[in-house]
């Protein structure tokens, strides 16, 4: 029988070593999250990160959880945040940059409604339509209620809607993949 990550984790505690099963489940979901939140560059690091910080943390699992899944989400969200936070300072510092930015940011119509998102808003949104978590994974991931996962989700479906004209917003994962 397989064990479950609660399982795992349990177990690395004693055995450091057995963590690395947790890595090799997850890694590439989390990589492919990453990826299309801030590219495939970043996302090496980042999912390096996620795993450090969650095996530093391993310690505070809730063990009534068997799937790490949205643990590992919240915590690669938090990074993303970071990541945003820290990219957005050094491109104030640098003005030279902010062109560059400025073209990035509305590379195309759906960049710039995401962009227009609240960042809470925005998270809901993509692990619902990246990596399809259910409302209940997302709250976890992200430590709110399941209310607020729905109608956070529900504001961005219509913000987003609205900056495409109308079009519907689970056509994202086309727009991103097509431009």
């Amino acid at each position: 029988m397989t064990p479950t990550d609660a399982e795992i984790i349990d177990r690395s505690r004693h055995e450091p070593d057995a963590f690395a099963a947790i890595f090799d489940r997850h890694a590439p979901h989390i990589r492919r999250y990453l990826e299309r939140r801030l590219g495939a560059q970043v996302a090496d690091d980042l999912v390096a990160e996620t795993f450090l910080t969650a095996f530093d943390k391993r310690q505070r699992y809730d063990r009534a959880r068997p799937d790490a899944r949205p643990w590992l989400y919240g915590i690669a969200t938090n990074l993303v945040g970071r990541h945003r936070r820290h990219e957005a300072r050094r491109h104030r510092e640098r003005s030279a940059e902010t062109a560059e930015v400025a073209a990035w940011a509305v590379r195309s119509r759906l960049a710039g409604a995401l962009a227009g998102l609240t960042a809470g808003d925005r998270d809901v949104l993509l692990l619902v339509a990246w990596e399809q978590l259910a409302y209940e994974e997302v709250a976890a991931a992200l430590a709110i209620p399941v209310g607020t996962v729905r109608s956070r989700l529900h504001r961005a479906r219509r913000k987003v809607r609205e900056a495409l004209g109308g079009q519907n917003p689970t056509e994202v994962e086309e727009l991103l993949n097509n431009g």
